[in-house]
């Protein structure tokens, strides 16, 4: 089983236009309701994998019971901690003509200091039934940043690997604890370790340093069409899928957290676990709905993967 842990959940409302257009009236050609919030959107990628997976995280409102009905329905094994406020929901525009999605969210969950000694004591009893554990996402406000900190204290103290996605002061403030994996775009790169990179040699480099003076287990960068970098100790990894005629790209960026703990959990080398993880990326975005992708593409997609290894 890989245990996700999703404290901002949100419920996506997809909207496909045409294109965007500023101060215009614009038709929605069709509305698609999924599961949002990083982890939880791991969680998605997994089961269609066909891995067990329990969502740990938090919820509000009746958004937070809809988005529920949502998991459930994956075979996801929800395990949620009610709270007050809303769970928040991403409106995806998808531009057709572009191939291009943004975001706009509205709803805040309000967690407390009991909510998140309920949480961390409900990991404390789910890590040891993981084989990984997956950390995604931002914080709800109030929340201390060190929260990933502590989940990764907790699964070290199990002996269980963690992934975490996130950037800034989440990220910033769980190094000292050492987890296996952490896994940002590349945008948060830049954000999270003031390292401006133009392209992808520069972002090599200044990966690089990050890496080597943070005394990183592992360093997995997403670059969207451009693929995946990763940092290991098995050696440097660009990983390039063939590019797709995205239809929406939101939740690819969570596949490859999914594909990779899964594939390094069943002992694959890196070489091969990044392969799965940009072939599962490719796959995420053939699909309309947050997260979704279908084994037959992802296989159709696998050898036409590029992995080169970077000698530096």
């Amino acid at each position: 089983m890989i245990l996700t842990v999703t404290p901002n959940t949100a419920l996506d409302r997809i909207l496909f236009i045409d294109e965007w257009t500023t101060g215009t009236p614009m038709r929605t050609r069709k509305v698609i309701t999924s599961v949002g919030g990083k982890g939880l959107d791991s969680s998605v990628v997994l089961r269609h994998l066909g891995v067990e997976t329990v969502g740990l995280c938090f919820v509000a409102g009746k958004v937070g019971q809809e988005l529920l009905d949502l998991v459930n329905g994956y075979g996801i094994i929800p395990d949620p901690i009610w709270v007050n406020g809303d769970t928040r929901i991403a409106h995806v525009i998808s531009e057709l003509k572009h191939h291009r999605h943004s975001h706009v969210i509205a709803g805040e969950l309000i967690v407390t200091d009991q909510n998140v000694a309920i949480f961390l004591n409900r990991f404390r009893q789910l890590v040891t039934q993981a084989v990984w554990i997956i950390c995604a996402g931002t914080i709800p406000s109030g929340m201390k940043a060190s929260f990933y900190g502590e989940i990764t204290d907790i699964a070290n103290q199990a002996g269980v690997p963690t992934l975490i996605d996130s950037s800034k002061d989440y990220i910033l403030q769980a190094l000292p604890y050492k987890p296996s994996i952490v896994k940002m775009n590349w945008e948060e790169f830049q954000w999270t370790f003031q390292r401006e990179a133009n392209n992808i040699p520069e972002l090599i480099q200044k990966a690089q340093q990050v890496y080597e003076d943070k005394r990183l287990n592992a360093l997995v960068l997403t670059l969207g069409i451009n693929g995946i970098l990763a940092f290991s100790k098995e050696g440097i990894y660009l990983v390039t899928p063939p590019i797709q005629q995205a239809v929406n790209a939101a939740g690819a960026g969570d596949a490859v957290s999914s594909a990779l703990t899964w594939r390094l959990s069943l002992g694959d080398k890196w070489e091969q676990a990044l392969r799965w993880g940009a072939a599962t990326s490719a796959a995420v975005v053939l699909t309309e709905g947050t997260a979704d992708c279908h084994m037959e593409d992802i296989l159709r997609i696998m050898p036409e993967v590029v992995v080169n290894r970077i000698n530096t």
